[in-house]
């Protein structure tokens, strides 16, 4: 082996350059838009810097950053017992974003985690007290209390809840079915309402008919006639017209002679 000789002159300027350039580089941090971070000087919170180039002492202060975008959020599936006793899974979808960067960092561990877990529990208690036609009805007025209930726990992390959107409530099959015949039974009902309805107007009207023809005694004979011109232009070979015993006493009725 050949020893090369080493100068520790020229390693000095070197070694140095390295160190000036590592510590350029931790000192300068450069934070995008929609970044902030978190100072820490000596472990106690000195203030939130950013967004653009800001400058961090190695050893003495530590940064964490924190995303302000709108973070969204998939909550799992939950197994929820409605109010009637009705077993169904729900997920939804949450929409929140960091408001105050030191409430993120310093209050809470970790604010991604702890927002899931409280929108799932809150997801659960919420639409328990809850009939499952108001979840399948009214999911907007859902979405609403979940979102406000959320926002208010959360508003001590410093983040801000935006939405939350009730997405599937799934059903097993037996209450699909029991569902589909409710349905069927009430447009059933619906049908029946609606044909009553129908003969008590018609009953009315025949009614009405009835006492107007009553008042004017030929009126029936020129409703007979109109109805034998409507048979007529059935052209059918055989016509059966009935002819009330009123008629027939009028046609038979003895003439009273003429007076002298």
């Amino acid at each position: 082996m050949i020893d090369l000789p080493v100068n520790s002159e020229m390693l000095t300027p070197i070694l140095i350059v390295i160190l000036i350039v590592v510590i350029v580089v931790r000192i300068f941090r450069i934070l995008r838009e929609y970044e902030r971070g978190v100072i820490f000087f000596l472990g106690r919170f000195q203030k939130v810097k950013g967004p653009g180039m800001i400058i961090v002492v190695p050893v003495i202060q530590q940064m964490v950053r924190v995303d302000l975008r709108t973070v969204v959020m998939d909550v799992p599936s939950q197994d929820v017992i409605s109010r009637d006793n009705v077993s169904v899974r729900v997920n939804a979808v949450i929409y929140f974003r960091v408001i105050d960067s030191q409430k993120a960092i310093i209050n809470v561990e970790n604010y991604l985690q702890a927002t899931s877990q409280l929108a799932q529990t809150t997801l659960r208690s919420v639409l328990g007290q809850h009939d499952l036609d108001e979840m399948l009805a009214n999911r907007d007025m859902l979405n609403a209390d979940i979102q406000s209930i959320l926002d208010a726990r959360t508003e001590g992390w410093g983040i801000k809840v935006s939405n939350v959107e009730i997405k599937h409530v799934d059903l097993n099959e037996a209450m699909i079915r029991a569902i589909a015949k409710q349905a069927e039974a009430e447009r059933v009902r619906r049908a029946k309402v609606i044909h009553a309805s129908g003969e008590m107007e018609a009953s009315e009207k025949l009614v009405e008919a009835a006492n107007s023809l009553a008042r004017e005694p030929n009126a029936i004979m020129l409703r007979y006639l109109q109805t034998l011109t409507e048979i007529a232009g059935e052209k059918s070979s055989t016509i059966l017209f009935p002819i009330p015993m009123s008629l027939m006493e009028q046609l038979f009725k003895p003439q009273d002679p003429p007076k002298k």
